[in-house]
């Protein structure tokens, strides 16, 4: 080992047992006892749990009454405990950044059964640590302000939550939703389970007071077209598209559709899915907020050839609001953080043409049969077949589209649950006999079980099994002009075939056809499903790896209601702390450019994801922001004649850990 650089070295190392997690497969007294001997460690311990405050205590001590200057911890993973053993040795007055973790749970005794071998393997990490350490410098974290302003991209009810959230606590919000309304799917929906609550009952309050809150900007019909910047300041353009409509003059009295050249509704209705048909000049639904009518430029006869008598002009003559010289404009807004609530869509079933969706008319969708039994859909919560019949009998098919390796692996959560509801509401409003067909039910909630068991009273039929197909093919009398459901029942071991009127397909849930391209707009990650990745599954759902964006409700991955609505108040109260804090403290494990040895051959500013690097055409030389940086380290490796380096990470300790890795090899 070369001659340390910062004064003598006196380096303690500590391994942790993690209870029974290491200590079963890794012996850490004969680890503490092989550390005790190398170079510069001047005490070596083991403790039951060191993360505890006994075993950060020992680390305490022992700098004051050792002066320990360096501290190795051989625990768990850095990502778990890293900041504790950093507040540790700083409450002691060393520099945080003096401390070095050795993950001997994730990467050795979690993944290794021989103790023996194990053992060495943690005598390994154990002496590239002390090596690594030796050649730490002092480093600071930096501090950058905060803008109190918070924006909400995604008006559904995570949206909606966390906006009103943030809002309360006196910060001001930019709320942002693309379509013409705010309320998402969940103003699409009947009921809610297990309760059976009204959805708008529950939800248009919630609408009503965003619009009304004095902290909340709400932008509708409206995206976020470009996002710089970094945590505690944002610059966001957002663009609002134009519904030739002015919002500060239309009262939503609802007379220019009336009048409208279009006698009767001829496009389909978007937020009944094509179930009724609207005009070119409409509103979403009753409760639509803010309550102001859009047209529709591809249907609009005035906006496409310009020769319409415009009557609904002449019905707004006196409040002017109608401009069909309309055109798009664009917001600048500087925020500190945003919360991303962007929703799903629901699988297309046409993926899984053995269903008939799309080819048999009376395979609904369970969002359809959601505005069917609506008193405000398109049959007045009438459920009835498309030729207006009242189904007698109705099969309800579960997982499609979910936990299938054709489509889609993950579980969707809530089908099992809307599918007992839709179950209820169906027998409520038809007397139907339902079937339901299905491969396990999952009724994880409060309440949920009990749902469950009062929809099994109520005399719905279970089929345990995945529906092979739905046809038209009539075997006897009774399958003439019905759809009919083959599936094998495995609970009896026979193929069953069951006539049906209505055949209702629970879809899963999947991320937004353009996740990717929100993704690349905030620099944020998606797991492989391709929902957004939060920055911890288990302590951070909320938070992603882009300091001061957050992401809330199921376009971070499929919840219920009440989840969702969780979630989105967890996101708000972490923009909340990080406005009221007042500025954010940067990690020093960052990049930076030797101006002496940089050729100026711009290699690095393509490579860089998080849009770090500039060039400085002055000096000829790139420059990193280290606002922007995270110490991915691509730059580092990239960088062709080595004029890069990267706090942490520097060349001499890197070889060192290295070195001390491989010397059982020597």
């Amino acid at each position: 080992m070369s001659e340390q650089k910062n004064g003598e070295v006196r380096i303690g190392v500590y391994v942790c047992h993690c209870g029974a997690n290491i200590a079963d497969t890794v012996d850490v007294k004969a680890v503490a006892e092989y550390a005790a001997t190398l170079p510069g460690v001047v005490i070596a311990r083991d403790y039951k749990y060191m993360c505890s405050d006994p075993g950060q205590e020992l680390i305490q001590e022992d700098i004051h009454n050792l002066s320990i200057n360096r501290v190795v911890v051989a625990a768990c993973s850095p990502t778990l405990h890293e900041n504790t053993f950093r507040g540790a040795a700083e409450r002691a007055g060393l520099n945080p950044f003096f401390v070095q973790m050795v993950n001997i749970r994730e990467h050795d005794s979690w993944v290794h059964s021989d103790r023996e071998a194990a053992t060495e393997k943690a005598k390994d990490l154990v002496r590239a640590a002390v090596r690594r350490v030796y050649f730490h410098k002092p480093l600071e974290k930096r501090r950058v302000p905060i803008h109190s302003e918070v924006l909400v991209v995604g008006g559904g009810i995570a949206g909606i939550h966390a906006a009103l959230t943030v809002a309360n606590s006196g910060k001001r919000v930019y709320l942002v939703e693309r379509e013409p309304t705010i309320g998402g799917h969940m103003a699409q929906y009947d009921k809610t389970f297990p309760t059976l609550d009204c959805a708008a009952c529950i939800l248009t309050p919630k609408m009503s007071a965003v619009k009304a809150h004095p902290n909340i900007t709400l932008w509708t019909y409206s995206e976020v077209v470009s996002v710089d910047g970094s945590v505690g300041d944002y610059k966001v353009v957002v663009r609002r598209k134009p519904r030739y409509v002015r919002e500060d003059l239309c009262v939503g009295c609802l007379q220019c559709i009336d009048t409208c050249v279009f006698k009767e509704p001829k496009f389909d209705d978007e937020f009944n899915l094509g179930l009724s048909k609207r005009k070119p000049i409409y509103i979403p639904f009753p409760q639509a907020t803010p309550k102001v009518v859009v047209v529709d430029p591809e249907a609009c006869i005035q906006l496409k050839t310009g020769k319409c008598k415009k009557s609904c002009l002449e019905a707004c003559v006196e409040r002017g609001a109608i401009d069909f010289e309309q055109k798009e404009t664009y917001e600048e807004i500087h925020v500190g953080s945003i919360i991303i609530a962007t929703g799903f869509q629901t699988f297309d079933p046409r993926r899984l043409p053995q269903y008939g969706y799309g080819r048999y008319p009376n395979v609904y969708t369970t969002l359809e049969v959601e505005r069917l039994v609506n008193a405000s859909g398109p049959t007045g919560g009438q459920v009835v077949t498309r030729d207006g019949r009242i189904p007698k009998s109705v099969g309800i098919i579960l997982c499609v589209g979910s936990r299938d390796e054709n489509t889609n692996r993950w579980c969707s959560r809530v089908c099992c649950m809307t599918s007992l509801k839709l179950a209820h509401l169906i027998k409520e409003h038809t007397g139907a006999e339902v079937f339901i067909f299905y491969i396990d039910m999952r009724a994880a909630g409060k309440g949920y079980e009990e749902f469950y068991q009062r929809v099994l009273n109520e005399g719905v039929h279970f089929v345990r099994g995945r529906v092979a197909e739905i046809t038209d093919w009539a075997l006897d009398p009774s399958e003439e002009g019905k759809l009919v459901a083959r599936v094998e029942d495995t609970n009896t071991g026979f193929v069953r075939r069951i006539p049906l009127d209505m055949v209702v397909l629970a879809v899963g849930l999947e991320p937004q056809p353009d996740a990717l391209n929100v993704q690349r707009l905030f620099g944020i990650g998606c797991s492989l499903d391709g929902f957004f990745l939060e920055k911890h599954p288990k302590l951070a759902p909320a938070p992603t790896y882009t300091d001061g964006i957050f992401i809330a409700g199921v376009c971070h991955g499929p919840k219920d209601i009440p989840d969702t609505v969780m979630q989105a108040g967890y996101a708000a109260a972490e923009a909340i702390a990080l406005a009221d804090t007042g500025y954010f403290e940067l990690e020093p494990n960052t990049a930076y450019v030797v101006e002496e040895e940089c050729s100026g051959c711009k290699s690095c500013i393509p490579l860089c994801p998080y849009q770090a690097i500039t060039f400085n055409e002055e000096k000829k030389k790139a420059f990193i922001n280290e606002v922007l940086c995270k110490g991915c380290g691509t730059c580092v490796a990239a960088c062709p004649s080595g004029s890069i380096k990267q706090n942490l990470f520097e060349d001499e300790e890197i070889f060192s850990e290295i070195e001390g890795v491989l010397a059982y090899a020597q």
